[in-house]
């Protein structure tokens, strides 16, 4: 197992990290771990190097902490760090807080979060958090032992990510979405440098993209096969991830046990700069052939916003262009369904036109926006 610096901390954080929001599932119930299984593939991850476990207060709809914690019996607890998240979206008081907190600890069987994230961070979020001041709640929380250190996770664009950063002085981490299709996607290539200079510790989480890179079309596929070196189209993400000097730890969400095994041995090898000129340049070509499979031309860069009827358009054909590029429909829609309110769902454009007139890409977006609605929609 490689190890890293991780920030400003004189201590030294595994290349990969253990994420626990894909544990091993049964009867395809998201809530219904299998729970023997995870604890089996977490503590192969620990002592195979691994030393850092992260997990959610939502993740398995509540229930990944609670076989985090059972994981960490026994021992193991004192042999990682361990990060959870506060659910930034359900905060309405700072005694909320405390009660979430409180919650975390006891699922988890510990007394101290050595790594609290105030999750998924955008612009809403942040706001939220701030009319609580949160953040004094959380260094409060630090002095009484509870949490260690503070940071967050993010999702939203580089001008938001930059001015949480720069909104507080302590942070000691971030997570951000980084992979070689996703490099200008959110906080971006952009957001991993400017945290690593204010001397954060950058975590990266989907540098699979969610398992969608690791199951490439034959097109993709025949691209991959033209490599020197032979290695997995999830191989070729996390070692493009590991690239990055300025990235600190890279979690997998790890859902069988081979997943484990194969990210442990890759770990090995998760040296910074060691990609070649040739292996980069393949990757790019990867990244393009990717790109052509998307449908709608939209570069998100968000001149159709505000739509008047509330339409979140950019998310929409993101989501869309997700589900038919990787061919995976299902978790698209759970996304459309789970983060898109009902008011900003595709089914409220009135074809106004409005939004056609300021997009520089030229595209008929209502005529999408019904096409994205009818694949992505609940399925009644």
């Amino acid at each position: 197992m490689q190890y890293r610096k991780f920030g400003k901390l004189d201590w030294k954080v595994s290349a990969l990290g253990f994420g626990a929001m894909r544990l091993p599932i049964l009867n395809n119930n998201m809530a219904e771990i299998d729970v023997p299984e995870a604890i089996r593939m977490i503590r192969y991850a620990i002592d195979h190097g691994v030393n850092y476990v992260d997990t959610a207060y939502g993740y398995h709809n509540g229930n990944s902490e609670v076989a985090v914690g059972k994981a960490l019996a026994d021992g193991y607890r004192k042999k990682v760090r361990l990060a959870t998240k506060l659910p930034s979206w359900l905060v309405d008081s700072r005694e909320s807080c405390d009660k979430f907190l409180n919650t975390q600890l006891k699922r988890l069987q510990t007394d101290k979060i050595d790594f609290y994230l105030l999750h998924g961070l955008n612009k809403k979020f942040w706001e939220n958090l701030c009319k609580y001041d949160v953040v004094k709640w959380a260094e409060r929380a630090i002095v009484d032992g509870r949490i260690g250190h503070l940071g967050f996770s993010f999702h939203d664009d580089f001008p938001v990510f930059k001015k949480i950063v720069d909104s507080y002085d302590n942070w000691t981490f971030c997570q951000i979405q980084y992979n070689y299709v996703d490099e200008n996607f959110q906080a971006g290539t952009r957001g991993l440098k400017y945290a690593h200079e204010k001397g954060l510790a950058v975590i990266v989480m989907e540098p699979v993209k969610g398992g969608y890179l690791a199951r490439p079309p034959q097109q993709i596929a025949k691209l991959w096969a033209k490599a020197a070196h032979q290695h997995t189209p999830a191989e070729w993400a996390l070692r493009w991830v590991w690239n990055h000097p300025e990235v600190s730890l890279v979690l997998s969400g790890m859902s069988e046990f081979r997943q484990v095994e194969e990210n442990v041995a890759i770990a090995d090898k998760a040296l910074p700069n060691s990609l070649t000129a040739d292996e980069l340049s393949l990757l790019g070509q990867v990244k393009d052939a990717y790109k052509s499979l998307i449908p709608i031309p939209c570069t998100e860069c968000q001149y159709c916003q505000p739509c008047p009827n509330g339409v979140t358009i950019p998310r929409i054909f993101s989501l869309y262009n997700e589900a038919i590029a990787y061919n995976s429909p299902d978790l698209s829609r759970r996304r459309y369904n789970l983060f898109i309110s009902e008011k900003e769902r595709a089914d409220n454009c009135t074809k106004c036109g409005e939004c056609e007139e300021k997009c520089p890409q030229k595209i008929a977006i209502p005529e999408w926006l019904e096409k994205a609605h009818e694949l992505l929609k609940a399925k009644g």
